[in-house]
């Protein structure tokens, strides 16, 4: 599986068989440019502007942004509702995330996840080799309650996003946290960035948990 950071909560997953996009966004709501690429599946976490820029992926790609369970070139993807907020979806709405499962990795995308998994959800989504976790505050997890959140689901990989950036739009996003907040949290202090992450089966550790800081 090979991964790349298009920005925000965005990133483009590719396995063997098939190309996947998680939660696109408009480029005049976020401040970074969102680039052209093609996918087989793109996923919706939920329809604010930051997350929700379909029309800009190339292809017939299948698009989901509901829960349940969907499959395209060998690819299963699990999708559950959460909210993005702590009360219940009262005061932003609903959340959904997703998992990806190729037949040898599995990957979880928590969108703007905002508040604790319950266990009874943990156990339904299983193993987990890489968590995608949203770090920032303010319209989500904060840095402590991610790091909480990794060590909940013992992922082999964690790669943070949905944290503050020079680019990012200082309107919306200026009261989010900066990345390194959450490497502190992981004392993961230091890591430097790189530009995509391949993991093979071979590499997954459930053992220990890997910081992966990745580059737009």
């Amino acid at each position: 599986m090979e991964i790349k950071y298009l920005g925000h909560s965005s990133f483009l997953i590719k396995t063997k068989a098939a190309k996947i996009v998680t939660d696109p966004f408009y480029e005049e709501e976020v401040g970074f440019s969102f680039p052209k690429v093609e996918a087989d599946i793109v996923t919706v976490s939920h329809y604010h502007k930051d997350h929700c820029n379909t029309e800009a992926i190339k292809g017939t790609p299948l698009i989901i942004d509901w829960p349940g369970e969907f499959e395209k070139k060998e690819v299963r993807v699990y999708s559950y509702l959460t909210f993005h907020d702590d009360k219940n979806a009262e005061k932003k709405g609903e959340n959904v995330i997703y998992k990806f499962d190729d037949g040898e990795i599995t990957a979880l995308h928590c969108g703007d996840l905002s508040h604790a998994l319950q266990p009874a959800l943990i156990d339904e989504i299983g193993s987990v080799d890489i968590l995608f976790v949203p770090v920032g505050g303010v319209y989500t997890l904060n840095p402590q309650e991610a790091s909480k959140l990794t060590s909940l689901i013992e992922p082999s990989f964690v790669i943070p996003m949905h944290y503050f950036k020079e680019g990012l739009n200082p309107q919306k996003f200026e009261g989010l946290s900066p990345v390194e907040s959450f490497l502190k949290e992981m004392g993961a202090e230091g890591v430097s960035a790189i530009d995509k992450l391949i993991v093979k089966k071979d590499q997954l550790n459930q053992d220990s948990t890997t910081v992966v800081l990745l580059s737009v």
